[in-house]
């Protein structure tokens, strides 16, 4: 086998080991659990993978700049609050749903200009926003739930529209749009030159600047955009609402083939990885499993996806 051959061979692997990984962990799950083919239950498991589907969209755009946002947690519970008291105050849906996108686009233009602009490491910047997103959660909410009550706001997290539930619709429109974006527009093309080889960017006259902090207000957007989801699912906003969903959506972007040094990788797998978390997530609870070892499962299902990309990236350089 020559290197092109051996090469393309490799990138083949990489495309698709994430949906080999899905129906590898559905045989299993199927095995374990007679309920878990059901529709009832695998419509549950898409309602439940929305939110982590969502920010793994916008995390993918920042992975493949070789980036981080450890704070979309902390956005999608502020937006979330906030906008649930405007709703408690107004009973207005549109102005609502408009407060949680300005929020999350507001927060991902605040990391982008720490990120690209004051050049502070992607890892401190959002860990920095993390921590003080948080913080102005608890200081309005006062640790206290916010009880969501509009009707046509809990549409947008419960309803469904042809028997499919809107957050799915919502998941792949958002889905399709970022595969159009990073695949058809200049700009998606400078996200992959940027991750690929930074300086070769800047060389080639790619304004790299703008294409990081561009990165880092998707992601914070849709980090809005999941906030509404989430709340009209739940009909509350929690204090705790988004506590720990970046790893669920870096993990699903990772699962999905994307490459942490940034450069390589689909969007549209990074679906596949969302399922693949909520799928693990879904049959520990038929199986009755302790709700903490899902968290042991999780981190040991990142490791390996790390350990799979590395190597990956190891047989593509020999290759080369």
């Amino acid at each position: 086998m020559n290197k092109e051959t051996k090469k393309k061979l490799i990138n083949q692997i990489n495309i698709y080991r994430s949906v080999l990984i899905l129906l590898v962990i559905c045989l299993f799950a199927s095995i374990l659990s007679d309920s878990f083919l059901s529709v009832t239950n695998l419509f549950n498991v898409f309602k439940q993978i929305t939110v982590a589907g969502i920010i793994g969209c916008g995390m993918t755009f920042v992975i493949l700049t070789g980036g981080i946002d450890l704070s979309v947690g902390s956005i999608l519970g502020l937006s979330g609050v906030v906008a649930s008291g405007v709703l408690a105050s107004t009973g207005n849906t549109p102005l609502a749903v408009l407060t949680a996108l300005g929020i999350g686009l507001a927060c991902g233009i605040a990391n982008g200009f720490f990120i690209s602009q004051c050049e502070i490491p992607p890892f401190i910047a959002t860990l920095g926003m993390m921590t003080l997103l948080r913080g102005c959660v608890l200081v309005y909410t006062k640790g206290s739930p916010i009880s969501v009550k509009v009707d046509s706001y809990k549409f947008i997290g419960k309803g469904s529209v042809l028997g499919i539930p809107v957050p799915v619709i919502i998941l792949l429109l958002l889905f399709l749009i970022a595969h159009y974006i990073l695949t058809q527009t200049p700009y998606g093309r400078s996200v992959y030159a940027f991750g690929g080889n930074r300086e070769a960017a800047r060389l080639s006259g790619i304004s790299i600047k703008k294409t990081e902090w561009m990165a880092y207000v998707i992601n914070g957007f849709l980090s809005g955009v999941a906030a509404v989801v989430l709340t009209a699912r739940l009909g509350s906003a929690q204090s705790t609402s988004g506590t720990g969903i970046e790893m669920d959506a870096i993990a699903a972007v990772i699962l999905g083939g994307t490459s942490l040094s940034g450069g390589t990788g689909f969007v549209l797998p990074t679906v596949v990885g969302a399922m693949i978390m909520g799928i693990i997530d879904n049959i520990l609870t038929l199986m009755n499993v302790n709700p903490h070892a899902t968290n042991i499962v999780k981190g040991a299902v990142v490791l390996i996806a790390v350990l799979v990309d590395k190597k990956v990236k190891d047989l593509s350089a020999k290759a080369e």
